[in-house]
């Protein structure tokens, strides 16, 4: 066997041999730096920078829409120094608003162009802000109406409407008297159409309260009256007019077909009126007292607090002088479990109501208690409506459980909101004056304001505020006197708008010539 013998020097070499030369190889290189963060981009407004509204245009009016490409909330702040002022600007909510019309004919706005400009800053938080500037052009509305006072010296008057085929006006006083008014000549006729004055009270809400002419009065000479007696009963009357003499009624003809105790002087309702298919409606308050202290208005075995269909053409209660009326099979009790005369329930006392004739649809304005003033909307179809109260006070809960089948009102004002605190309900009005064309017109007896909305607006389901109404007090002012405590709105043949004060005039507005 042959040995490898290894010197020291060997040894030495074949281990350099081995490390290769290890301290020449290159350090490694360091991590690449991170990419610098992007940079922040700045929101945008995306809605348009410019509308038109026309004038006297109340409620919401634009809304600001915002984008931010790095997805952070934005936020909305208003610039001061431009016409702001003019509008009411919710930042959370990005919505411009007007609580009252602007006047085309009066500009408001800084340069009075009416343009009026409104700048905001859309900030993202993270440094990104952007400026915005928006200008609201107010457009002209040919307002062609002028609101003429063609008669005064009425004594309390509650109620106005034409007698049909006579050119000549009924105006109803409190007191028990039906005046006969000629509107082309102011004059009051010497002679009444019928006073009743002996046979009713008159204290507080009681008198002579309604008055609606047949459908067919041309051929029966009919009409029919709505009063509290002297014993501060409701009574609806039946009479006739005289043959010949259609502005005249024959007080002999008198013939009482419904009667119902009233417990309290206030919340008797008033008007009373036809519906498009001949059935005589009557609204009756829940019998007075604050907050219906008697539970009438959600009590279907009580009329009061209702509102009432009959058809006076037939009678179903032969054996009842008082009762000279048939039921209308499609009430929602007229096969038992609740009065039968009613057909819909849950109301104040709905004082001043009108039948759309186009729809047929029943306008009911129902004054409040303490907060509310509604517009409630019924239609023939209808039947068994409840509109809550004593439960609600319009969309608002006043006392005990709500309930899913309550309908709201289409339209309601607050107390609160300074307008006004006792509704007088008006009618849907389609003449000629283009600024409240298709609009319900109604009012305030209290404060003497009065509105308009489309009356495509009022649909049940939904409830048109305040902040949507049309003031139409400064668009129509009046001729002569001024427009107060109204108590009543009408429409005369032609179609025309009618207003009654309180305090003895009628006005009536009348189309402006081109």
């Amino acid at each position: 066997m042959r040995h490898l013998t290894m010197t020291a020097s060997s040894v030495l070499l074949l281990t350099l041999a081995a490390c290769g030369g290890g301290s020449d190889s290159p350090a490694p290189s360091p991590p690449p730096p991170p990419p610098p963060p992007p940079a922040n981009t700045a929101p945008e407004v995306t809605s348009a920078s410019a509308v038109s509204i026309d004038e006297n245009t109340t409620g919401q009016v634009y809304t600001f829409t915002t984008s931010d490409a790095d997805g952070d909330p934005v936020s909305l702040s208003v610039v001061a120094g431009g016409d702001e002022g003019d509008f009411d600007i919710d930042t959370s909510a990005g919505t411009v608003s007007l609580a009252s019309g602007l006047d085309f004919e009066a500009p408001q706005d800084d340069d009075t162009d009416n343009v009026y400009e409104i700048t905001v800053e859309a900030s993202d938080g993270q440094g990104g802000v952007t400026s915005f500037t928006l200008a609201i052009s107010v457009e002209d509305v040919n307002e062609d109406g002028s609101l003429i006072r063609i008669g005064t010296g009425f004594s309390q008057p509650l109620f106005v409407t034409p007698i049909p085929g006579t050119g000549q006006l009924a105006v109803v006083q409190k007191a028990g008297r039906i005046r006969v008014l000629d509107p082309d000549t102011g004059t009051i006729a010497g002679t009444d159409f019928l006073d009743v004055s002996s046979e009713v009270s008159t204290n507080s809400e009681r008198g002579l309260l309604g008055l609606a002419f047949s459908p067919d009065f041309a051929t029966d000479r009919t009409f029919y009256v709505n009063l509290t007696n002297t014993g501060g009963d409701t009574e609806i009357r039946r009479y006739q007019t005289g043959v010949g003499t259609p502005t005249q009624a024959d007080p002999g003809t008198a013939d009482l077909i419904f009667t119902t105790p009233q417990p309290a002087a206030n919340h008797n309702a008033g008007w009373i009126g036809f519906s498009n298919d001949g059935l005589l409606y009557v609204p009756l308050g829940d019998g007075g007292g604050a907050g219906d202290p008697n539970e009438n208005a959600q009590d279907t075995g009580e009329v009061l607090g209702k509102i009432l269909r009959i058809d006076v053409s037939g009678d179903d209660f032969p054996a009842d002088d008082a009762r000279d009326y048939a039921i209308p099979a499609g009430n929602p009790f007229a096969s038992g479990g609740g009065r039968a005369e009613i057909f819909a329930i849950g109301v104040r006392n709905p004082f001043q109501s009108s039948v759309d004739p186009v729809t047929g649809d029943l306008f009911i304005g129902d004054v409040g208690q303490n907060a509310i003033e509604e517009i409630n909307r019924l239609a023939p179809d209808d039947a068994g409506v409840n509109f809550g109260w004593d439960t609600r006070e319009g969309t608002d809960s006043f006392e005990g459980a709500d309930s899913p089948d309550f309908t709201d009102p289409v339209a309601q004002y607050r107390h609160a909101d300074g307008l006004g605190r006792s509704v007088t309900g008006g009618y849907v009005y389609r003449g000629p004056v283009s600024a409240i064309q298709d609009h319900y017109v109604f009012g305030d007896f209290i404060s003497g304001n009065f509105w308009s909305v489309p009356v495509a607006d009022l649909v049940n389901g939904s409830t048109v505020p305040s902040s949507q109404f049309q003031q139409l007090n400064d668009l129509f002012p009046p001729d002569e006197g001024t427009i107060s405590n109204i108590s009543s709105f009408g429409l005369d043949a032609d179609g025309n708008l009618l207003i009654v004060a309180y305090g003895g005039s009628v006005y009536r507005l009348t189309p402006t010539a081109p």
